[in-house]
């Protein structure tokens, strides 16, 4: 039996009056997860533990059958994990955005925040950039490190826990009251900003029409975490593709192997194929029996605001990949259950993550159902099934039985 979770990150939303009344995956065309859905079940599951923030890392780490509550110690301590920073553990990480912030005459704190990911910059742009920071204000006490795209890492020896605001919870306000407490912090993305409004870099990327990546943002501090081993909870062997850190961070975290797939880059023109074919391949060639398929795009489109390409990143997930996936599974002759999802709500119209019980859809290839159900939101909760706690969730994909 092979197992494969593909989990649209942020893909679930609340209805939009310019696509009917209806979410994005309920407008969304697709035919492979309304197939499969028909042939078996669909529900709610609250991947957020009361209390706890909505964001992709307590989230995955939820459905990958890791209770936050227990093992989350902040977001970017697994994306370091990912880059491959061996933290101590007096250290403490903190995510370092490349974000683009508005050029009006005025004092930094008077700015807004216009983009958290300066129009998903390419990691090689903003690795130059990442650079020419850390040439300045890199020291014995901080260190910086390039990650994915937007996506980067700022190691602070000795450094405390800090309460910082995520970018894409602030979009379009003035930053001011969002500015880290902490002097040397707020100092440092001060003083990025100056390195960078006028790096050759963001002067190319003005003139190309895109956003600049004129200043570091700080976020999701945390301290070295501690996972279990996956194979070891779950007698399985697992893989994760993903383009993203955090998720890979987590598969590091949890001795899970990491697929990197050429051009995939968290972005709503990514490497579907690459990423089906992988999954397709560890399971089949590779004898691995869990594969773990994340794909940023929806909730990129969520932060963006726009639920026209929203629909089109769901559409892409489930014909780029959902579809290559199934078919690739039955062609080989295995036995599979696959279980699609989100991670979180990200609704277009706040542009950020909420905390919502998410719809899932579960088919197991040996039992096929009968059903007139599609899967989006609506027909997920009329159903009744319900899983309120989203850790158990991998345990009911693995053994099957009921939690609800």
């Amino acid at each position: 039996m092979k197992y494969v979770v593909v989990l649209g990150d942020g893909m679930a939303d609340l209805p939009i009056e310019e696509l009917g009344n209806q979410t994005p995956l309920a407008y969304a065309h697709t035919p492979a997860m309304d197939a499969l859905a028909a042939m078996g079940e669909i529900g709610m599951v609250h991947t957020i533990p009361e209390g706890m923030n909505p964001g992709s890392d307590t989230a995955n780490l939820s459905v990958l059958g890791y209770d936050p509550r227990k093992y989350y110690s902040g977001r970017s301590p697994l994306e370091a994990l990912s880059i491959g920073v061996d933290m101590k553990d007096t250290d403490v990480a903190l995510r370092c955005n490349l974000v683009t912030l508005s050029e009006e005459e005025g004092p930094y704190e008077e700015r807004r925040i216009l983009d958290h990911s300066s129009d998903e910059i390419p990691t090689e742009e903003a690795a130059i950039l990442l650079r020419a920071v850390a040439e300045e204000l890199a020291d014995g006490k901080f260190q910086f490190y390039v990650g994915t795209s937007y996506r980067h890492l700022l190691i602070w020896d000795r450094g405390q826990v800090q309460d910082l605001t995520a970018p894409h919870d602030v979009l379009g306000q003035t930053i001011g009251e969002h500015l880290p407490k902490e002097p040397a912090l707020r100092r440092m993305m001060e003083r990025s900003y100056e390195i960078l409004k006028n790096h050759p870099v963001n002067e190319a990327r003005r003139a190309r029409g895109l956003k600049p990546a004129n200043s570091c943002w700080f976020w999701g501090a945390g301290t070295r975490p501690s996972l279990s081993s996956f194979e070891e909870k779950n007698h399985l062997r697992g893989a994760m593709v993903s383009a993203v850190d955090l998720l890979k961070g987590i598969a590091v975290g949890a001795s899970m192997k990491v697929i990197a797939v050429e051009g995939a880059n968290g972005g709503l023109h990514t490497n579907y194929e690459g990423k089906a074919q992988a999954a397709v391949d560890i399971l089949t060639k590779k004898g691995y029996d869990f594969v773990y398929v994340h794909v940023e795009a929806p909730d990129e489109m969520g932060h963006q605001g726009s639920y026209e390409r929203k629909v089109q990143a769901i559409e892409y997930l489930d014909g780029r990949v959902i579809r290559p996936i199934w078919e690739g599974l039955k062609e080989a002759g295995e036995d599979f259950r696959m279980l699609i999802l989100p991670d979180h709500p990200t609704p277009v119209a706040i542009r950020t993550h909420t905390g919502e019980a998410v719809p899932y859809l579960l088919y197991d290839s040996r039992l096929p159902q009968e059903h007139t159900w599609k899967y989006n939101e609506q027909e997920a909760a009329k159903s009744g099934r319900y899983i309120s706690e989203g850790h158990a969730l991998i345990d009911y994909l693995i053994a099957g039985g009921t939690v609800c």
